[in-house]
């Protein structure tokens, strides 16, 4: 008795024709007559009913189509980049600004009260000496009042120096900022000075500035490395996100990491501690986007 047929549809133009097995082997290919490309046929393990063997393309459900995550590490490391480059221009304005405005003429009061150290309290020491020395090294005398109040009128912008001295105590030095844009204290002033022998002399600094000249070479230095940060971070944003070089964005990062470095080797963190708070955040997603690029680096590699 022949073996019968089985019916079989070609996968190519799909004729159906009818393929006579032989015991062996388990797969066999037979020509289309419509075609002849050669149909796979797959000698089935079960009688009819429970199969019926066609090879048919759509015969299984299909796989769905494969998408790229909607969050890479090349897109991650580019929003954190531009966000870098944003937040450096801004700081960078910011101090700009701030340095014009602090070149500006202004004058200022000066005031604040003495106490000497008697025992274990205080009291107002009336009738100290206060040598008042401006930017030019212009000095100004007075003496407190009785109740150890003193007050100067129209002081330039620049650093302020405070000597302070009264019979039988140490003398005390006071040295304050101010400008425009930065005022460390020039109001309020409180000195206390301590009996001969118990203190030689104190000095006590207000601000880490001390004439005008540093205070602007630091806002200009601060203004110019981050615009150079923004300009970096604004290469490697682009970089990265064409995919040119797996290292922009290490190197992109490493900039915007190094935003608050900046302000605190200048000195800027104590007069503007919102500045630095920014300078705080764009350090985050710098590092952010140092990590994510070092990520692609270590699972793609280094070259697109």
């Amino acid at each position: 008795m022949a073996a019968p047929g089985i019916p079989v549809r070609c996968t190519s133009c799909g004729t159906e024709l009818r393929a006579v097995l032989a015991p062996s082997p388990s797969t066999q290919w037979f020509p289309c007559p419509h075609c002849h490309a050669a149909v796979p046929v797959v000698m089935p393990r079960d009688p009819p009913p429970l199969y019926s063997w066609e090879v048919l393309p759509g015969l299984y459900p299909p796989l769905p189509m494969p998408r790229p995550p909607r969050w890479s590490l090349r897109t991650a490391a580019t929003i954190a980049l531009v966000a870098v480059t944003i937040l450096a221009v801004v700081l960078g304005a910011l101090l700009a600004f701030y340095g014009v405005e602090a070149g500006r003429a202004a004058e200022y009061s000066v005031s604040g009260t003495v106490y000497e150290q008697v025992g274990a309290g205080l009291r107002p020491a009336g009738g100290a000496l206060v040598i008042l020395t401006e930017e030019g090294n212009r000095t100004v005398r007075t003496t407190t009042a009785l109740d150890g109040t003193f007050a100067f009128a129209n002081v330039p912008s620049g650093g302020v120096a405070l000597n302070v001295t009264h019979a039988g105590f140490a003398p005390v030095t006071v040295d304050t900022f101010v400008s425009p844009v930065y005022d460390a204290g020039t109001t309020g002033i409180a000195v206390t000075l301590h009996p001969l022998g118990t203190s030689n002399g104190s000095t006590i600094e207000l601000a880490p500035f001390s004439d005008l000249e540093s205070f602007l070479s630091s806002l200009t230095g601060g203004a110019g490395l981050l615009l150079l940060v923004a300009l970096v971070a604004g290469l490697a944003a682009s970089a990265t996100r064409r995919g040119t070089a797996r290292t922009a964005a290490v190197i992109g990062g490493g900039a915007g990491a190094g935003m608050p470095a900046i302000l605190l080797l200048l000195g800027l963190d104590g007069p503007f501690p919102v500045l630095l708070a920014v300078a705080s955040l764009g350090g985050a997603v710098g590092a952010f986007a140092l990590a994510s690029g070092t990520a692609g680096i270590l699972t793609e590699g280094s070259e697109p």
